[in-house]
């Protein structure tokens, strides 16, 4: 049975009792009211109460009890029972009765949990109208025809096309036509992006005003939209390690509770001399108000509001062990190549007989899926020149390429790659003027003599500048991090306003370089590559680019849809929100326990200050509902200026 059909019933069933007790102190009860049977229906209507509503805590503490272990039902349980056995007891040794104590608590207890799982149910709205975003059917090439088939049945390979105003079903890259894509609904970017030839697009998104042909790449539960509801979901059921700290703290606070539970009694019972009735009272109060179930919400409901909004702003958190790191990093570390810069660098000069270098340099490229590598193709292909055959290819980490051409041995690579006397001192000359420019150099050539230079470059991306200045904003220290030469590297972060270069390190290596820089305090990498893997899990918080492999996703703690490196200041500032709103809850669900238990327990007593069981579960109810409040409220909280999305 759900916890609203408990709580309903809990309350329908306790609402005479709660009119026997307002109304018969005054003498009189409205006939709409009145409680035929006394103590008997009492009895009864409790009863019901224990067993329908109250009984999953009974269980929950058995269960606990049995594991030697002791949570928040135990509280709940051992109050509820305390005062509903007693009352039994009572009633046959005609004495006052508290049925009405164990019915109220069951029903207060019940709708703080009412408000947490209607929280739940609202953060998690976000993965809900995710799910719903996704189409129903696409248009497929079938047999020569395009015709309409589930979206179950769309496989990768396939040819889908896309009329003005549908939804795009899965993802895929373009292969004939041009339009502008509504990608507002997965990315969080408001503006319309233009699609063209080899254009990727994501499923779930519009097609706006040109009709559209794409090959389906990704289907079913490997689409980019399912793997954000999976991540989502993921996240919002995720721990940050200050909630095991927690759990650890419950687990001594609930035996401390029933041992001061137990004192009270005593002190109240043989030492002051009161009935056994007012003793036991004051005993199930304090056991009623320590129920820690504030300490409980205090992580959860924050996490599952913060990740469901950053999610909204296409920043997906996968866990609540991000959060908690990233709220004390001190250094931000950047890839260059695809993070900083756009990703797609192109030849921009070449030294040396054009027709030759490039000729031979394209023979060597032709093959690999290297960025550079593709930048000379294109280059050759533009000049309409034709590479060569090359056998006994080899890749050379960190250096270049090799192979046989001509019966030659042909080369194409960085410095690394030169035997003493390669280049001769004009060619050395042209490529530190080129690289002073933030261009990389390649050398080519045959037989261990360079014959010309290939410069390209990787312009950096037009936000990196903004996003690397808001996060100095912060106070936060800015590295790049790249296998590129020092030069190269030292330019690009001279243009972003980088703090540190770390340059010419091997892919192997950046996870030992990410070590160095946690010796000063917590580091939180940004990268996109196969190669950035290792570094990204190394790193107390690894933020990986939407637009990286899978494997770099797959290491990364934070994911950037929209690709925009400024959302790496909106991911720490939600990140930074989430956890200061835990703390807060933290803070509040403590207080209403260190304020109550003494209030419950009668220790102002003398003064006029007491707490029945009832009102204690009251109390305790809305410590519940002010920490679930608190968190609902971070989705309204304004994030600093600059990091409010356009």
């Amino acid at each position: 049975m759900s916890v609203t059909k408990r709580f309903w019933i809990a309350l329908v069933l306790s609402l005479p009792m709660l009119a026997n007790m307002l109304f018969m102190p005054l003498g009189f009860m409205p006939l709409g009211f009145m409680l035929p049977g006394g103590e008997w229906t009492q009895f009864a209507l409790t009863s019901i109460i224990m067993v329908v509503a109250a009984g999953p805590f009974v269980t929950s503490a058995w269960a606990s009890f049995q594991k030697h272990h002791a949570n928040m039902d135990t509280l709940v349980a051992i109050g509820t029972a305390t005062a509903y056995v007693y009352s039994i007891y009572a009633m046959i040794t005609r004495q006052p009765v508290y049925f009405e104590s164990a019915a109220f608590v069951v029903t207060f207890v019940l709708l703080g949990q009412v408000f947490e799982e209607r929280m739940r149910t609202s953060a998690s709205s976000a993965v809900e109208k995710l799910v719903n975003l996704q189409a129903k059917e696409a248009t497929v090439l079938r047999d020569g025809q395009y015709v309409r088939v589930p979206i179950s049945a769309v496989q990768a390979g396939d040819l889908v096309k896309v009329k003005p105003g549908e939804k795009i079903a899965v993802d895929g890259v373009i292969t004939d036509g041009s339009s502008t894509v509504d990608e507002s609904m997965v990315t969080g970017e408001s503006m319309p992006v233009t699609k063209k030839n080899g254009d990727k697009v994501i499923g779930a998104t519009i097609n706006s005003n040109g009709t559209l042909i794409f090959r389906a790449e990704k289907v079913g539960g490997d689409t980019m939209l399912a793997q954000i509801v999976k991540l989502v979901k993921k996240a919002q059921t995720s721990h940050a390690p200050i909630q095991k700290l927690t759990d650890k703290v419950a687990n001594i606070f609930v035996p401390v509770v029933l041992m001061l539970a137990i004192a009270t009694f005593l002190v109240w019972y043989v030492f002051l001399g009161t009935s056994l009735a007012s003793a036991l009272i004051y005993a199930v109060a304090v056991v009623v108000i320590a129920c820690p179930c504030a300490l409980g919400l205090a992580t959860p409901t924050a996490l599952m509001v913060g990740t469901g909004r950053s999610a909204k702003m296409g920043i997906l958190i996968k866990n609540g062990e991000v959060l908690e790191a990233a709220d004390d990093v001190h250094t931000i570390v950047f890839d260059k190549t695809g993070t900083i810069t756009v990703g797609k660098p192109v030849v921009t000069d070449v030294v040396g007989d054009r027709q030759q270098v490039l000729t031979l340099a394209a023979s060597l490229e032709a093959d690999s899926e290297h960025p550079l590598a593709s930048a000379i193709t294109a280059a050759a292909q533009a000049a309409k020149i034709q590479p060569a055959t090359a056998s006994d290819f080899r890749a050379l980490e960190g250096r270049g390429v090799q192979a046989t051409i001509a019966g030659q041995t042909a080369f194409a690579g960085n410095s690394k790659l030169l035997t003493p006397g390669a280049a001769t001192p004009e060619l050395i000359a042209q490529a530190d003027r080129l690289q002073a420019e933030a261009k990389t150099v390649v050398y080519v050539g045959s037989n261990n003599q360079v014959i010309g230079l290939i410069a390209i470059q990787d312009a950096a991306k037009p936000t990196s500048r903004a996003a690397i200045a808001a996060l100095h904003a912060r106070g936060l220290k800015t590295v790049m991090l790249t296998g590129d030469n020092e030069k190269v590297a030292r330019a690009i972060a001279d243009q972003v306003g980088i703090d540190d270069v770390i340059a010419d390190v091997m892919p192997a290596d950046k996870a030992a370089a990410i070590k160095r820089l946690q010796q000063d305090g917590k580091v939180a990498f940004v990268g996109d590559g196969i190669n950035d893997a290792p570094a990204l899990t190394t790193a107390d918080v690894g933020i990986a680019m939407g637009s990286g492999t899978d494997i770099a996703i797959e290491s990364g703690g934070i994911v950037l849809v929209k690709n925009d490196l400024r959302d790496v200041d909106r991911a720490l500032a939600i990140s930074k929100k989430t956890f200061k709103r835990i703390k807060l809850n933290l803070f509040w669900a403590f207080i209403y326990k260190v304020l109550g238990i003494p209030v419950a327990a009668g220790v102002f007593a003398a003064a006029g200050l007491t707490l029945s069981p009832e009102l204690a579960g009251l109390a305790m109810a809305f410590s519940s509902l002010s920490v679930v409040t608190s968190s609902v409220l971070l989705g309204k909280t304004k994030l600093a200026p600059k990091t409010e999305i356009a």
